[in-house]
């Protein structure tokens, strides 16, 4: 069995204020930079074997720390990168916001792409091209996979049989975790965008441990499990 572990990038500057696509220089901010620090504690007691991420700055910062404390490279994968949302790189919400092809795109996710971009099926598609590939690299294993909202969207709505004009029922908060477990028999999500003090059992993740609390003050429980705060 394969365990995901679905990680938005932490905040930078422009989260929630520019749509910024594949556009560079946009690196985790002073709160982004605290995020990824206290994930990467927070993860710090999951096993996993390998990290794969967008190659954008604010994802591979992100990872960064995670990496460091697991001993372990990041693995940089275009896959995983951002929607390309072509000429609507860089431009403020508030200005995209009067647009009626803005408007039609947020309704009918699947069926118009952005000017010049690319179609959330697309982006589906080369999201489960990349987790495909991890799953049979890492039977048996834990992964993170580092990504951007709209990409890890996709990703667990294909695993909910969600239809993508639904995009906006799921909510994926900077640096979040949603975890989904991968076996030959399907997969099945056991959380989404959930943010610090994650609770692990010491033979990791179980359905029952992802309620992530009713630990005792020292952090652990009868059964092993702690949560890393």
């Amino acid at each position: 069995m394969t365990t995901l572990l679905l990680v938005r990038h932490a905040e930078t500057e422009a989260t929630g204020r520019l749509l910024t696509g594949w556009q560079t220089g946009h690196p985790l901010n002073d709160p982004g930079r605290a995020q990824a620090r206290k994930l990467a504690q927070t993860l710090s007691m999951v096993p996993l074997k390998a990290i794969y991420t967008s190659p954008l700055e604010r994802a591979v910062q992100t990872g960064t720390p995670i990496a460091a404390l697991h001993r372990i490279n990041l693995e940089a994968s275009n896959d995983l990168g951002e929607l390309n949302v072509g000429a609507w790189e860089g431009k403020p919400f508030n200005d995209l916001e009067e647009c009626e092809h803005w408007r039609r795109f947020n309704a009918y996710r699947s069926g118009v792409r952005p000017p010049g971009g690319e179609s959330m099926l697309e982006v589906q598609s080369r999201m489960m091209r990349q987790i495909g590939c991890i799953q049979q690299s890492h039977p048996d294993e834990y992964v993170a996979v580092i990504s951007h909202a709209d990409p890890l969207r996709t990703v667990l709505m294909h695993f909910l049989g969600m239809p993508l004009d639904q995009f906006l029922r799921i909510e994926i908060s900077p640096a979040s975790v949603s975890v989904v477990q991968m076996d030959r028999w399907g997969a099945k999500v056991l959380c989404m965008n959930h943010t610090p003090a994650i609770r692990v059992h010491r033979d990791g993740f179980h359905r029952d441990a992802l309620t992530w609390g009713g630990l005792n003050k020292n952090g652990s429980n009868k059964d092993g499990a702690r949560s890393i705060r």
